[in-house]
């Protein structure tokens, strides 16, 4: 598996019509093959360390070949340039905030680039935008963050989330939340923030999904004794 087609052509073996269907609600592609994750982890294992090929699966705008590329590209060597351009071109949210946040919070410009996204008129970068900073404080040790960024981006999504575009709401609910599980010393103010949001009211299109309520969520890793235990990294 060497070529560009050869990935294509695998992942269009591994596609599923029934997955295209449940996935057709929130937004995904028409060009979708439907792969698992499990079958997409087969196959980024068997082009690691191709960053050139993540970058060409990336450009193909496949659904199935941008979460691919994704998987295989090392954030860490991709520059400003490369991750807003990647921003840019999201197809669907599974794209804009699991894919793009995974190489952004890789780089030296994570940061950088989820204030800049956050700030995005268009609702899939502002997405980006608050899972890669959800990201961010996922893996950074406590001492590295900016914790006065952090309180005011809390105080932000306080004021701003109502008028906030549908996925937005969904991710800023989810910053509160990453917060509130993964930075001791702010766990106390997410929790507060979380309270003042409640139920935070996101279309789901009519699927089973359902947003998680902030409080309980942060509660509940409070019980199972896991606030502050950092992740390695956000990647599926």
């Amino acid at each position: 598996m060497n070529t560009l087609a050869d990935v294509m052509a695998e992942l269009k073996k591994k596609g599923n019509p029934l997955r295209i269907q449940a996935f057709a609600p929130y937004g995904a592609p028409q060009d979708l093959y439907g792969v698992s994750v499990a079958d997409m982890k087969v196959i980024a294992k068997k082009i690691k360390g191709r960053q050139d090929l993540a970058g060409a699966l990336y450009e193909t705008g496949n659904g199935d070949a941008m979460y691919l590329a994704g998987m295989v590209a090392d954030g860490a060597q991709m520059t400003k340039r490369e991750l807003n351009s990647w921003a840019g071109k999201v197809s669907w949210a599974m794209v804009s905030e699991y894919t793009v946040p995974g190489v952004a919070t890789e780089s030296e410009h994570a940061r950088d680039l989820a204030m800049k996204w956050i700030d995005s008129k268009k609702e899939s970068v502002a997405s980006s935008g608050w899972c890669t900073y959800a990201g961010i404080v996922a893996v950074t040790p406590d001492e590295d963050l900016d914790l006065a960024e952090i309180k005011a981006l809390l105080k932000r999504v306080e004021k701003e989330i109502d008028a906030a575009p549908n996925r937005v709401r969904y991710t800023m609910n989810g910053f509160v939340i990453a917060v509130g599980c993964y930075v001791p010393p702010l766990s106390q103010q997410a929790k507060a923030t979380a309270k003042k949001l409640g139920k935070v009211d996101v279309d789901m299109h009519g699927t089973s999904c359902k947003v998680p309520l902030a409080t309980e969520y942060i509660e509940k890793v409070e019980k199972a004794g896991r606030v502050g235990k950092k992740r390695k990294t956000i990647k599926c």
